[in-house]
């Protein structure tokens, strides 16, 4: 392992120091927690008895307190893709826990919301508050105390981060998450984005969008995309919390079997009662959550992870910002392109050499840490190597290959895409926000042009369509923070701000609402804060100010935003009325209560203090 990267160096210390109070609290907190809660014994006899009621031929076990009993937290359903092979998991884990003297119960399940098929929908307004929820779930599930250790079975967008945050609210438990993989490669990327475009410009229809969409989602499996759901399990696997090599192996495979298999056994091998004890709340550190941010970076994931990040952060007592972001960017180089940000998807970054190149990668260069704790005995070393089966179907590792197999789609530290990990803080006049520079061409870095001020993703929709925007325009969409609405994702402005930049037009987006890492080519500054609604704690942000006509110069160079234009006098616009329907106005409470984007845009974590 190489010597630390200066910068990773400096930025973690800056961690350490800013979370200091609050990550010795947290520690306080689980230690007292694990001392309070040491196996079942303190459970009375009927509470145990109703927690192994049904528990069939684990019920002895349960009884006796002779072995761990591991809890499974499942965001099972069948219609999220990703989610659907959590079906049978379950009973094969309890087969699993039963070859090591272990049982397992589920302990509960959390609701998986899918993104792809809310978007641009109301629905997607309950998105991002769907990760405190997950969260909340996790607690209800694990607040019976039934449990020596938990399993994690989520994948996509809201869920993983918000199993993340309460697990560690659990955090004297060892834990272990548990993917299911990617569905096979449908028709190509390029192909797909291609046939959006041309309806949005109205030269195919519904049935060929539709053909499209469905030769691309076509079966069991994440999304095949380097989106939000495989930034999750790329971060898992930097910061040691899979079995090594779990991330991008196909679901209903024999490989994939036996790595929930492996997770199980050992999850039962490093509770509090073994020789290896692993608590989650020790393993997610601050080290932890710069090898997340470095892996982000690298591989050119998901900007979404600028929100979740700093909220899982959160959970365990740890402080991220921006600038931290901002800073590793700098120097952590993109060695991996996926689409959107390449032509080939996870399948062929995983057949490229995948996440043990990347770790082999990063820690050899000094820009991750080596040295954390993980699920794995061996330490990040573990996660430098490959699952296979060998001859005789056992599972074994291999280390990561020594060359990239596809360099088109993944290369050393040494011979990077680009030098940098193409994530940016701009701020300026207009408050803080994330450019990610790794989707767009560098000629397109900075842009200065006419605002075209919207409230809505579809009002920027019906003035595309009337051709109100050909012509050089920043358009700002504004009151789509977690306060305003929830923060959506804004889908639906990647394919008409794409067929502008096409027609040469210099073309820019402003919001304070979201888009991830399936967004694409045209220059943003997104997550916009302070978001433009105001509160009773909060001001109404300079977004609210913007009128049409207005310069904005937007540079990822200087990292800057700024509207060149006096804002003093101006009275903020008035923002939309609340949206009711699809359960909207059962969310009040969270929008009500968010803190901001940078901070993490939680509900949860501002009224629970954290």
């Amino acid at each position: 392992m190489s010597k630390l990267h200066p910068v990773v160096e400096r930025v973690t210390a800056r961690i350490i120091e800013r979370s200091r109070d609050s990550r010795a609290a947290y520690l306080a907190l689980i230690a007292a927690e694990g001392e309070r809660h040491t196996g079942r014994g303190f459970l009375s006899c009927s509470n145990l008895a109703h927690g192994f009621a049904a528990a069939e031929q684990d019920k002895g076990a349960i009884m006796a307190g002779r072995a761990p009993n591991l809890g499974i937290v499942t965001a099972y359903n069948d219609m999220l893709s990703a989610h659907q092979p959590y079906g049978r998991y379950p009973e094969a884990m309890k087969l699993y826990a039963r070859e090591v003297g272990a049982t397992a119960q589920v302990a509960g399940a959390t609701p998986a919301m899918c993104d792809g098929v809310t978007q641009g929908q109301p629905g997607m307004e309950l998105s991002l508050f769907s990760r405190d929820v997950i969260a909340m779930s996790t607690a209800v599930a694990l607040s019976h105390a039934m449990f020596d250790g938990v399993a994690l079975l989520g994948i996509c967008d809201k869920i993983v981060p918000g199993l993340v945050i309460g697990a560690l609210r659990f955090g004297h438990l060892p834990a272990v998450f548990v993917p299911s993989g990617p569905m096979p490669s449908g028709i190509a990327n390029k192909e797909k984005q291609k046939v959006r475009q041309l309806y949005a410009e109205g030269k195919v229809g519904r049935d060929e969008l539709l053909a499209s969409e469905a030769a691309s989602y076509h079966s069991a499996g994440t999304c095949t995309f380097y989106g939000t759901a495989n930034s999750n399990q790329m971060m898992l696997e930097m910061m040691g919390l899979h079995v090594p090599g779990a991330a991008f192996v196909p679901p209903n495979t024999p490989l994939r079997s036996a790595l929930t298999r492996a997770a199980v056994h050992r999850l039962a091998a490093i509770g509090k009662h073994g020789e290896d004890f692993r608590p989650l709340g020790r393993m997610v550190d601050e080290k932890a959550i710069v090898n997340a941010a470095v892996g982000l970076l690298a591989t050119g994931g998901s900007t979404n992870h600028a929100i979740h990040l700093p909220a899982m952060a959160r959970a365990a007592g740890v402080r991220i910002d921006w600038q931290d972001l901002d800073e590793l960017s700098a120097v952590v180089p993109l060695i991996a392109r996926v689409y959107p940000n390449g032509e080939g998807d996870v399948n062929h970054f995983h057949a490229a050499g995948g996440m043990a190149w990347v770790v082999r990668e990063l820690v050899g260069a000094g820009l991750a840490h080596g040295d954390l704790l993980t699920v794995a005995a061996g330490g990040m070393a573990a996660y430098a190597e490959e699952p296979v089966l060998d001859e005789a179907g056992a599972l074994a590792w291999r280390p990561a290959p020594d060359h990239s197999h596809d360099p088109a789609m993944l290369r050393p530290v040494a011979d990077p895409f680009q030098g940098d990990g193409g994530m940016r803080l701009v701020s300026g006049n207009l408050g803080r926000g994330t450019f990610k520079t790794s989707a767009v061409a560098a000629e397109r870095w900075t842009i200065e042009a006419p605002a075209r001020v919207f409230d809505s993703q579809e009002a920027v929709q019906a003035a595309f369509k009337a051709g109100e925007l050909d012509r050089d325009v920043v358009v700002v969409v504004r009151f789509q923070g977690p306060r305003a609405n929830g923060m959506p994702e804004l889908h639906k402005l990647t394919p008409p701000l794409g067929v502008l930049q096409d027609k040469g037009f210099k073309v820019a987006l402003v919001t304070d609402g979201r888009m991830s890492g399936a967004s694409g080519k045209v220059p943003a500054a997104i997550h916009v804060t302070p978001e433009a609604l105001a509160s009773p704690t909060h001001p109404a942000g300079p977004l609210a100010l913007v009128q049409d006509g207005d310069v904005i110069r937007l540079c990822a160079h200087s990292g800057s935003i700024e509207v060149l234009a006096d804002l003093s006098g101006r009275t903020p616009a008035p923002p939309p009325a609340p949206e009711v329907g699809m359960g909207r106005e059962l969310f009040a409470m969270f929008r009500h209560l968010a803190d901001g984007a940078e901070a993490g845009g939680s509900a949860m974590l501002a009224a629970g203090g954290l």
